[in-house]
């Protein structure tokens, strides 16, 4: 059966909205809340960037069913993995086990606020790997040493965890983040509905290992009027024409209004659906659960119809989703 979550897109909404957004996507029956984790939005006309792990702690506590992840969180430079651990663990025990940590190898344009150099693909996926291992470590409540070539853990232990370790998610993209990535996380993240990773991440897993969810995410730009949806969608969400071998290595907001410049708006009306039609919403979901995936987080564009997306749309979206799914 496939889970249908909402996004709380921090990069498009403030704090307090979020929080009241995840009671109300709740209540409408959304299966899980996947937040953003970043330092900057995608554009300047967003115009908000929150710091997630703060919002999901009220989120725990104005929410009592659904899941919460994080979609996803980069644990290699802004933050060191060591940190992660033990802002998981806590998330965990707010949320009473809620909680699932979803990771990837992150983005420039939030992880040079630090001040480091912006590794190339590889060798992030070598400090991924690293911090895959010490967070988990770290979740069982043990102390901890780890002397690896880009971190270091001197006898850490995070002391408040929950009853069950959180599990880990981490995004991937080829075979190759597949193979190292499969044995050591619980559960698949990806941005596009391959079917044949599905496969290959399936058999990468070790033997006897729980099945894994497949957690994907799909915007859609919904609106009583299709021209508004349009609109929105290409003011707030262009950027996501660039795919994210483009998208990972922009440094600034600057760098992605120029790289979007010449994206028109029927540009991001091919990939994206826009308007009322909530059955169009449905078909750009469909890829995802016939390739396997378990889990789809729809994100609604915008902040200023959120509410009436939540209201009015949303409960109807998911008969419809849910309907189409098991049929």
């Amino acid at each position: 059966m496939t889970r249908f979550g909402y996004t709380l897109m921090t990069e498009q909404s403030g704090p307090k909205e979020l929080v009241r957004y995840a009671a109300a996507a709740e209540e409408v029956g959304f299966d899980f809340e996947v937040s953003s984790d970043h330092y900057f939005p995608w554009l300047d006309s967003q115009g908000h960037s929150g710091y997630a792990w703060s919002t999901l702690g009220a989120v725990a506590q104005a929410t009592s069913r659904v899941e919460l992840m994080t979609y996803v969180t980069c644990p290699i430079l802004r933050y060191h993995p060591a940190v992660v651990a033990q802002k998981a663990a806590t998330l965990g025990v707010l949320s009473d086990g809620r909680f699932t940590l979803n990771l990837g190898a992150g983005e420039n344009l939030n992880e040079h606020v630090v001040g480091e150099r912006w590794p190339a693909v590889g060798e992030r996926h070598d400090m991924l790997e690293e911090a895959v291992e010490i967070i988990r470590e770290l979740l069982t409540g043990e102390r901890t040493t780890y002397d690896g070539a880009y971190f270091r853990v001197d006898s850490a232990r995070v002391w408040d965890t929950p009853d069950s370790p959180v599990e880990i998610g981490v995004a991937v993209s080829g075979d190759q983040s597949v193979q190292r990535f499969a044995p050591l996380a619980d559960h698949l993240v990806a941005v596009e509905p391959d079917g044949d990773l599905v496969a290959s991440w399936d058999s990468a897993r070790p033997s006897g290992a729980p099945l894994s969810r497949k957690i994907g995410q799909v915007p859609i730009s919904w609106d009583t009027s299709e021209e508004r949806a349009v609109e929105r969608a290409h003011e707030q969400f262009r950027w996501f024409a660039g795919g994210w071998k483009v998208n990972a290595d922009l440094p600034t907001t600057e760098a992605f209004e120029a790289a979007s410049q010449f994206v028109r708006p029927e540009d991001v009306a091919e990939q994206i659906a826009c308007g009322p039609d909530l059955d169009a919403a449905v078909e750009s979901v469909r890829a995802y659960w016939e390739a396997g995936f378990t889990d789809v987080a729809i994100v609604q564009i915008g902040d200023e119809n959120q509410a009436e997306f939540l209201e009015k749309a949303a409960g109807p979206l998911l008969e419809k989703l849910r309907a189409a799914a098991t049929s």
